[in-house]
């Protein structure tokens, strides 16, 4: 079949998952993908993708000359709409453009990851889609007439980190393709990742100094969308920890840089996530995913996002013992002990600082994704595909 994909434009994640998908392909069957995208360009290279296959939408903002506002009074907004502008002629023209290109090439289903307003548009347009669903609290009437529109949910991670409140029909609509992660990393031995921090460094012997007293490390991981909620915690890590190594990567607050050891961006944050004694993070799913088959204990800070997005996940996550809260962390570290899961089998894989490099369970959850993107790929024509693969890997039927 031939696949369209609609990858939101906030942040770039949503572009990286289909890549990632795309990585589950052979080459020639990646030509079969069509991305609608509003993200520009320069926001993310894509490594599976070719740009002629990329189609790149007008934005959809709001503009003066609207009729009606994108979110308008009760009587005045849709139920089944978050965003519905009236007039807008950026979201009528990349309408068509969506529409006429579906038509042109041919393309059998849509994945919708994510616009409620986009997979409404596609079921009024008699255009069959799947709907990617992220986590958190998704109970509103716009996101269960898209979850209800659709051929079937996608989940982008484990369904042991399901949220307690979802729905029953909707995780049985759900096809749990877990945390995507293409190969194993490649983890450097300690000794590198030693040398790679002396490279970072501006003081190598004061540097090297601290290391000799093997001190614990703690690598805090943060993302362009909301560091500065894990920076006001640098202080009270620093006083918790006098004596550790802490690195940031990612942004930081310029009067936060002296509670750290290192500050800096790097493009692989692996041999952090495997050689540091703790990581400290948001619950954005592209790092939870690297994070979530390294035995590093893990402490969560979830970043405010609609739905209770990062909320959920740390909750799931915390309950499931494959992360700390920051209160919980606080309080090994005070009781001056190391937290060991003895239940987790990734954590009783216990590391020590030497040059073996643990082996994990990194991509155990790749083959639900594979057999997806595989299936696509299988079947000429959406009612065979439905029929014959997809209805069988639900426990919902459209005569329920």
């Amino acid at each position: 079949m031939r696949i369209g994909y609609y990858a939101h434009h906030h942040g770039s994640g949503h572009c990286r998952q289909v890549d990632k998908l795309a990585a589950l392909l052979s080459t020639k069957e990646r030509k079969q993908l069509t991305v609608f995208t509003s993200l520009p360009s320069e926001a993310y290279a894509f490594t599976c993708i070719e740009e002629q296959q990329i189609v790149r939408l007008r934005a959809e903002d709001e503009r003066v000359d609207d009729v009606l506002k994108g979110r308008a009074g009760e009587y005045w907004q849709p139920a089944s709409l978050h965003y519905s502008p009236v007039g807008n002629i950026d979201i009528q023209k990349r309408s068509r453009q969506m529409l006429e290109t579906i038509f042109q090439r041919k393309i059998d289903v849509m994945i919708i990851d994510v616009s409620v307003e986009i997979a409404m548009l596609c079921r009024a347009a008699s255009i069959p889609y799947v709907y990617v669903r992220l986590p958190g609290i998704r109970d509103d009437t716009p996101h269960l007439n898209a979850f209800a529109g659709a051929l079937a949910l996608l989940c982008p991670y484990p369904q042991v980190l399901e949220a307690t409140l979802t729905p029953s029909w909707v995780c049985q609509k759900t096809l749990y393709l877990g945390f995507i992660n293409n190969s194993k990393p490649d983890v450097s031995p300690y000794r590198d990742f030693i040398t790679t921090l002396m490279t970072l460094s501006a003081d190598n012997k004061a540097l090297k100094a601290l290391l000799a007293s093997d001190p614990i490390i703690v690598t805090v991981i943060k993302g362009y969308g909301g560091h500065e909620a894990i920076d006001k915690k640098l202080p009270e890590l620093r006083r918790l920890l006098p004596t550790a190594f802490i690195i940031s990567l990612g942004p930081i607050d310029h009067d936060k840089r002296r509670y750290v050891d290192i500050a800096t961006q790097v493009d692989d944050v692996t041999p952090f996530m495997h050689h540091s004694d703790y990581l400290l993070m948001a619950c954005g799913l592209n790092t939870i995913a690297q994070a979530y088959y390294c035995a590093t204990p893990v402490v969560v800070l979830p970043d405010d996002r609609p739905h209770q997005e990062q909320e959920v996940m740390a909750q799931a996550l915390i309950a499931q013992g494959r992360a700390l809260s920051w209160q919980q962390f606080v309080r090994f570290m005070r009781d001056d002990r190391p937290y060991t899961n003895p239940d987790d089998p990734i954590q009783t894989q216990a590391q020590d600082k030497s040059d073996d490099v643990p082996s994990l369970p990194y991509a155990d959850s790749l083959p639900a994704a594979q057999a997806f993107m595989s299936s696509t790929m299988t079947y000429s024509t959406a009612k065979s595909w439905f029929n014959e693969w997809l209805l069988p890997q639900l426990t919902l039927s459209p005569e329920t």
